[in-house]
């Protein structure tokens, strides 16, 4: 089964889970006694009027809980998994929201704690499996985790029957903490680091946040201190198993206790805990950061070594002067053609010694050394009548710019493999522009090489030059298709080039 039916399968499964779920804990409720008056009700066809009663009471409600549920493992599922899995970009902040309404549906008992537990399990294998490569997801992947084991944690606090105030630290204490440490580690530290008094000017931020978060917290709950007593009515009808905030409105009762630890708790947890450890947290990774950004400038100037040494390696000086002279002694001895061969040659070679050292030249003047070699080599073939040389190079007008020395191997390689003086050859070379596109397609036959040929051996830097030097300077925009079989080679360019701006 691939990724895509696993997926859907699971889907059906988790959907009947919840149905099924759903149905048990309508009965389970129905069949709960409720008072003396309801269990002597009369019966209709054989059916308890209390059950029905109560069924239908508790239809909506139970309804709603699952409902939610359902929606929160498809917020996972669709909304919350596409968006962690991006190969580029930062996730939408709705991802964030889902994390958020899961835990206030948690916290304000929609959701129990077996389903809790499965909602994070589901979340922790989301947050395993996407593309963590994308370094802009961190905060939601970093929040995601911390969600999960938030969850996990109340659901193994409370399955161990501690202390209730213990239940309430964890319970209501442990998500401001998770929230203050996110907000310090990818807002308030970042935006303080590069401050004089940086670690000063976070602690007091830190300080007055934690105050004032504690203060709201036993204020609002001072309030509900007068209406403790809504609560004794709905306890016992809850088990301490499936609510995991049940402790929470035991607190609620008892008041004083409640609001200390709460308030205290979470301030303490702020300045003892959460202050020191986001600055601890958010300096290491500064310092990863720092290590990486030397790493990719190492790799960087290595990248930029091997392109001056690959530069270097068709950079030939002394034949530019050899080449002077044969081209003089040609002129006096009358050899017409060979002083037009010598002189295109010193041209090309008057091109790699001036124009190849720069990072980008004109595109004209590129296409002018790719001409003179290729009229250089029609001289050398024009002696055979079955050797069939096309060219179709627009001529540029433009202020197009490229690297030096990219389309020549391509021709080089054509020339090589793809004449024989003894055998029918050819050539055809398109080249065009569109905008700042530049379009180059090399066609040729292939011929073998006589075992005595010296250069059978020889592969020389062409193909794999160019190779390197696109991935290099061209990254992302460049496309370069090769195709070839027994008899015949092509080979075809896209690059994006720049203007002369």
């Amino acid at each position: 089964m691939n990724s895509k039916e696993i997926a859907k399968l699971e889907l059906w499964i988790v959907t009947g889970c919840i149905t099924i779920a759903f149905l048990f804990s309508l009965v389970d409720r129905a069949l709960m006694p409720i008072s003396a008056s309801l269990n002597h009700a009369t019966t209709v066809n054989g059916i308890s009027k209390s059950n029905i009663t109560i069924i239908g009471e508790n239809l909506i409600p139970i309804l709603f809980n699952y409902l939610i549920i359902y929606i929160c493992y498809l917020f996972l599922v669709f909304h919350v998994s596409p968006e962690l899995n991006k190969k580029e970009g930062r996730a939408v902040r709705s991802v964030a929201f889902v994390y958020l309404f899961i835990t206030a549906a948690i916290l304000i008992d929609i959701i129990n704690i077996y389903w809790a537990i499965l909602l994070a399990l589901k979340l922790l294998f989301i947050l395993f499996t996407c593309n963590r490569a994308n370094k802009e997801n961190g905060f939601y992947i970093e929040s995601g985790f911390l969600t999960s084991t938030w969850v996990l944690t109340v659901s193994t606090v409370f399955f161990l029957s501690l202390h209730d105030l213990i239940k309430v630290y964890f319970l209501l204490v442990m998500p401001i903490a998770i929230m203050m440490y996110l907000y310090a580690v990818y807002y308030l530290i970042p935006k303080v680091w590069n401050k004089k008094w940086k670690l000063t000017s976070y602690f007091f931020k830190m300080l007055f946040i934690s105050t004032t978060i504690s203060l709201i917290l036993a204020g609002i709950f001072g309030l509900l201190l007068p209406s403790r007593n809504i609560y004794n009515n709905s306890i016992h009808i809850r088990s301490t198993f499936s609510s995991i905030s049940l402790t929470l409105l035991y607190s609620l009762v008892r008041g004083e206790e409640f609001i200390k630890m709460t308030a205290f708790g979470t301030f303490l947890t702020q300045m003892l805990l959460i202050t020191p450890l986001s600055w601890r947290i958010y300096k290491d990774r500064n310092a990863i950061k720092a290590e990486e950004i030397i790493a990719l400038k190492t790799e960087l100037g290595k990248a930029d070594a091997n392109l001056n040494f690959l530069k270097s390696q068709i950079n030939p000086h002394f034949l530019f002067n050899a080449l002077n002279t044969l081209y003089g002694t040609a002129l006096q001895e009358k050899a017409e053609r060979t002083g037009e061969g010598i002189q295109k040659l010193g041209d090309m070679m008057r091109f790699m010694l001036q124009e190849n050292i720069e990072d980008k030249i004109m595109l004209s003047k590129d296409l002018d050394y790719l001409n003179n070699y290729i009229a250089l080599q029609k001289l050398r073939t024009s002696t055979s009548s079955d050797i069939i040389i096309e060219t179709q190079i627009e001529e540029q007008i433009n202020d197009l710019l490229i690297s030096p020395m990219l389309l020549i191997p391509f021709v080089e390689n054509a020339f090589k493999h793809g004449i024989s003086l003894q055998s029918p050859s050819h050539i055809k070379i398109t080249l065009q522009t569109s905008g700042h596109t530049l379009y180059f397609d090399v066609h040729n036959s292939i011929h073998l090489k006589q075992d005595n040929d010296p250069e059978k051996l020889q592969t020389g830097i062409g193909l794999q030059n160019v190779k390197q030097r696109l991935a290099l300077l061209y990254p992302n925009q460049h496309e370069l298709i090769i195709r070839e079989n027994a008899k015949e080679f092509f080979i075809h360019l896209t690059l994006q080039l720049s203007g002369n701006d």
